[in-house]
């Protein structure tokens, strides 16, 4: 789950926090580097467990209405929402349920934003189009809580806010994690009961590796890579320039003079896309003019002879 692009912000996070925090124990460093990113695949199993929360949450108000209706000769409420097959495969997960046990985490003191969500959900055309479908089908259920996640869990402001004050690591994994969420829904097939395989923390142990060496080049080299960076922005005073600029700019070429196997242009791409969104409004163009020109002398000089 955790894939290079979520291990390159945390990297940068980190080498930022390694600098400015003053305890330049790299050891220490790096445990804290692999800890955030279990907090990210923390995360995932978390968001994972809300669709079942407010399927149980729903449970109860259904079961209350259909107590209050038992004398009466109004029409019987539908079960159709809480009788999701997608849902009930979720919550028998083998993985999940072990997530459950080893973290204990659960959304049982969340009740006033699940009641959110709910009525969110009832609002919506996607759950009026749902129960207004003659058949349920396991695809359609499926389907149902991919809609319903993209529109109203993706961009949730309240959401955002609830699991900022659970964990800081989470500020900014939110995003990308939703992706991951996203694509595990899609990947649900009902033959597969509860040993549904869920996406793995690491894709395989060379995504680990990546993470490790990346963090360690970019602090051991740090002197050289803001050596490049000082040669190549002479006309600017390295003091001036954006902290967080002159750290992406460090990763960045650590990235490309030390994975020979990932094109040039992928990195600058991905640190470029970063510095947009976590630094200043000018620092994409700026970061981008300065790799490439530090990328052209290192090819020049012989330095890097990959493309």
């Amino acid at each position: 789950m955790i894939n290079r692009a979520l291990i390159r912000l945390k990297i940068i996070q980190l080498v930022y926090a390694y600098y400015q925090n003053g305890n330049k124990n790299l050891d220490s460093a790096e445990k804290e580097l692999f800890f955030s990113l279990s907090k990210a695949y923390d995360l995932y199993n978390y968001l994972l467990l809300l669709m079942i929360a407010v399927t149980n949450y729903a449970r109860k108000r259904i079961e209350a209405q259909k107590n209050k209706l038992l004398s009466s000769a109004a029409q019987p409420v539908s079960t159709k929402f809480i009788d999701n097959r997608f849902i009930a495969q979720l919550e028998v997960n083998k993985q999940l349920q072990e997530f459950v046990t080893n973290q204990k985490r659960t959304w049982s003191n969340d009740e006033a934003f699940l009641k959110s969500l709910y009525e969110k959900i009832t609002e919506s055309e996607t759950y009026k189009e749902y129960m207004a479908a003659p058949e349920q089908t396991y695809e359609a259920d499926r389907e149902l809580w991919r809609k319903l996640y993209k529109t109203l869990v993706f961009n949730n402001e309240d959401l955002d806010n609830l699991l900022e004050d659970q964990s800081l690591y989470w500020n900014d994994d939110k995003e990308i994690v939703d992706t991951f969420v996203l694509k595990t829904i899609k990947r649900f097939d009902e033959k597969n009961g509860a040993a549904q395989p869920l996406l793995p923390e690491f894709k395989d142990d060379e995504d680990r590796e990546f993470a490790r060496r990346l963090f360690r080049r970019t602090i051991l080299n740090g002197d050289y890579y803001r050596h490049l960076i000082s040669e190549n922005t002479r006309n600017w005073d390295l003091d001036r320039v954006a902290f967080m600029d002159v750290v992406i700019m460090q990763c960045a070429l650590a990235e490309i003079l030390s994975f020979p196997n990932i094109p040039i242009s992928v990195s600058l791409n991905e640190y470029v896309d970063i510095a947009k969104s976590y630094s200043t409004p000018k620092s994409g163009s700026f970061i981008n003019g300065t790799l490439d020109g530090i990328v052209k002398v290192l090819k020049k000089d012989g330095k890097l002879t990959k493309n």
